[in-house]
């Protein structure tokens, strides 16, 4: 009996009940659903659990063969469909897990590279402002770092709105001098 032939026995065995017939049908294409899977996916397990679940699909869907195509064909159909959608998932989750990955070193990253920045920038302003006066130092403080307005400061320090304007623009100049001063010893100590 050629291999076709007893194929389409085996499966009228297997849609009487017969579970020998399912287990001899998965014996002569177990390495076939492998190898088809394999191709596709390039994975050893992903190959044999598509296998599996290939002849599982067959086993679920004996009544919906028709004997007019070969069995082969057939269950090709079933494990290249099985392996392409294993494919899909594999590529979704691991997309999925780049991304997620990327995005968190990249956060990770900018955090770390933007807190970095952020305490030197803090450690270069609290040194300059404690080389200002303390009147400077507290104007710039009460605007800057506890976000007051000019009315609140003004108020605060018992003086108009505009003149805590002036003073602000003075402190602030002051403060961008000293920091100033700082790069060029900076620059200096480098080179």
């Amino acid at each position: 009996m050629n291999n076709e032939h007893k194929d389409i026995t085996l499966l009228k065995l297997m849609q009487a009940g017969d579970r020998l017939a399912y287990k001899e049908l998965i014996n002569r294409h177990k390495d076939y659903a492998f190898t088809v899977a394999f191709r596709i996916l390039n994975n050893r397990e992903d190959a044999e659990e598509v296998a599996q679940d290939a002849f599982l699909q067959v086993y679920k869907h004996i009544t919906d063969f028709n004997y007019e195509s070969k069995f082969t064909t057939w269950f090709y159909r079933i494990v290249f469909n099985a392996a392409l959608m294993q494919k899909r998932k594999n590529r979704v989750f691991t997309e999925d897990i780049e991304t997620s990955t990327q995005a968190m070193m990249v956060s990770a990253q900018a955090d770390t590279t933007e807190q970095i920045r952020s305490r030197e920038r803090s450690k270069a302003i609290q040194q300059a402002l404690q080389n200002l006066s303390s009147d400077d130092a507290l104007l710039i403080t009460l605007f800057y770092l506890k976000e007051q307005t000019l009315e609140e400061i003004a108020e605060i320090l018992t003086i108009s709105a505009e003149t805590a304007k002036v003073k602000l623009f003075r402190a602030r100049k002051r403060l961008a001098d000293e920091m100033k001063k700082k790069l060029k010893d900076e620059v200096r100590s480098l080179l």
